[in-house]
This record gives structure tokens, sequence and C-alpha cells, in this order.
């Protein structure tokens, strides 16, 4: 557990948590090519490779209100996709309940994830040529998102079929070099779809569940 603002709680997400999360949550945040599957999300758990934190908020004024006698709902997530011996982790999923978008909670947990003093990559969708105006203006306000909250554009990249931009934060004297190939091992070399960096003229490659 992790110090919050008041009346509330940053923590792991049990197992209970975790499928309500995935079917309540991602489904409803993410498409499909970008929501690995939840029996994959569990084997790298069970790995000590991955971690789900929600933010939770006390009182009944919450989404979903105070079930079970807690007094707390899950207000926004954030997943982590780590490896050990690596430093580096991935800011996997990032996201806040419908109902409380476009109010700070995810900034706010960003700056909690900052606070865990570990080197963070953060993937952003890139603009995509030939898509209408408004796709791609909340691809830009996305990226500004995190450079808002202090992460720093770096380079492209490929994951789910997609071009992303990659953002860091708590990188300190790494070499940029250094924090690709972090990132790359990060998913492993079963992940083919991943590519760090992506050149300006190679083609993304769809995710393996997905073929």
């Amino acid at each position: 557990m992790i110090p919050a603002a008041p009346d509330r709680i940053f923590r792991q997400l049990d197992n209970d948590e975790i499928r309500d999360w995935y079917s309540r949550e991602l489904a409803e945040a993410f498409a499909e090519n970008e929501r690995k599957p939840l029996g994959d999300i569990y084997s790298l758990i069970e790995q000590d490779r991955y971690e789900i934190w929600g933010l939770f908020g006390r009182g009944t004024d919450m989404p979903g209100g105070a079930e079970g006698g807690t007094g707390c709902a899950l207000i926004g997530y954030a997943a982590l996709w780590k490896r050990p011996g690596i430093p580096l982790v991935l800011l996997d999923y990032l996201g806040v309940t419908a109902a409380l978008r476009n109010g700070g909670t995810g900034s706010e947990i960003l700056k909690l994830l900052k606070d865990l003093n570990v080197p963070i990559v953060a993937e952003s969708e890139t603009p995509v040529a030939g898509d209408s105006e408004e796709a791609n203006s909340i691809r830009r306000r996305r990226i500004a998102f995190y450079e808002r909250n202090g992460f720093a554009p770096a380079y492209e990249m490929a994951t789910c079929g997609m071009r992303w931009k990659a953002l860091t934060a708590n990188t300190g004297g790494l070499a940029m070099s250094e924090v690709m190939r972090m990132h790359r091992e990060l998913y492993g070399p079963e992940r083919t779809d991943v590519k760090v960096p992506l050149g300006p003229d190679e083609t993304p490659e769809m995710p393996y569940w997905m073929k």
C-alpha cells in the first residue's frame, strides 16, 4: 500500500478484484487487440512479472458505492509490467472509472507511480495517417497528458498491431539505448509484435491473440 490523498488508498488488487477489473474496466476502456488474455496476466503475476494497482476512494459517493463494509470503491488503476533483474517497469494499462474521467485522477495515479522512484516507460498511441482529425486529436491529447505529468517523449515502438510513442520518467542517467533494451526485454521473446524502436517505414504486427 502506498500513501495517497486523504480518503484514498493505492494498493495492489487481489485475484478476485483482478477478474472484476478485467471484465468491467479493461473491457470498457481498451480495444480487443490491446487487451492481453486474462490467463496470461495471471501467469505473469505468478512469475512476479506483473502488478495491478488500484486507487480506491472511500465513501458511498464513489462509483460502485461502499460494498462489503470496506467503504472503498475502485476509481482508477495502473498495470505494471516488470521482470526480475530489470529495473525498468512498463506502465501497461492506465485507466480511470468512466464516471470520474477528466477530473485529475489519472494525474494522481501517475504521481503515485513516480513516487515509487523506479524508471518507468509508458506507451501512448501516435496519430494515424488517414484517420479522422477527431481520433488523432485524442491521440495527441493523450501524449500531451503524459508530458504534462513529467514524462519525456523518447522513441516510437510497436505493439498490438499499432504504433506508439514511448515516454519515460525517473530514468535518470540511463542511456536511451539501455532503456530501449530493457523495454523490449520486459515483453519477452514470445511477443513478436513488439518492436523497440520502430522505424518510420516499418509496419506493426498484430499480437498473437488476434491471429
